[in-house]
């Protein structure tokens, strides 16, 4: 499913026309992504919680050369999945 495949099935199941269910796809985004920025999670019990993990520097290969480089630390956001969403997908 794609973005536009999502916000007609938001449009189908809310009732909103397909404009807002657009605008609302989007503000929970942009939402979701400025409280990882500021270092906050987010949970949605039932469906799962985004959060920001710190990933550690660590010695890569390039795979054209073979050469060794060293890759640096970084922040990486990350999503865990609630009980209701992973007893709904078995």
């Amino acid at each position: 499913m794609n973005k536009s495949e999502l916000i007609n099935a938001i449009a189908d199941e809310s009732g909103l026309s397909k404009a807002d269910a657009g605008r609302a796809l989007d503000a929970t985004v942009s939402s979701v992504t400025a409280a990882l920025k500021g270092g906050d999670s987010v949970s949605l019990i039932g469906f799962g919680t985004f959060a920001v993990k710190a990933r550690s520097a660590r010695a890569g290969r390039n795979p054209q050369t073979g050469a060794t480089i060293q890759i640096k630390a970084s922040n990486i956001p990350s999503f865990k999945a609630g009980k209701t969403l992973k007893d709904s997908v078995n």
